[in-house]
């Protein structure tokens, strides 16, 4: 999501490469919509959350937002975070690979 992204460039030091990354950033999120979560993002989530609980398999908060908003939506999510794969539905893509 937009604050993920945004907060990773946040974290790193000043300096060229944080000038290039905002730089991409800003040219990404000047060529995408940022969707906001609709209401449905809410039910993907206790769906999800719960399914996990029960496997025993713990996931982060944001990252269950994230993939709960991407399901309700029925949008893939580009991502290099392998947990994400294992969400039964949810379609992701890695553009890195």
């Amino acid at each position: 999501m937009r604050g993920e992204i945004l907060y990773g460039l946040a974290r790193l030091p000043q300096g060229r490469r944080r000038e290039s990354l905002a730089k991409q950033t800003a040219s990404l999120f000047g060529t995408i919509t940022c969707e906001p979560a609709p209401e449905s993002a809410g039910d993907a989530y206790a769906k999800i959350k719960r399914s996990r609980e029960q496997q025993g398999l713990p996931f982060d908060e944001n990252d269950l937002w994230i993939a709960a908003t991407a399901s309700a939506l029925g949008a893939t999510l580009v991502t290099r975070d392998s947990d994400f794969g294992s969400l039964e539905g949810l379609t992701t893509a890695d553009w890195t690979a």
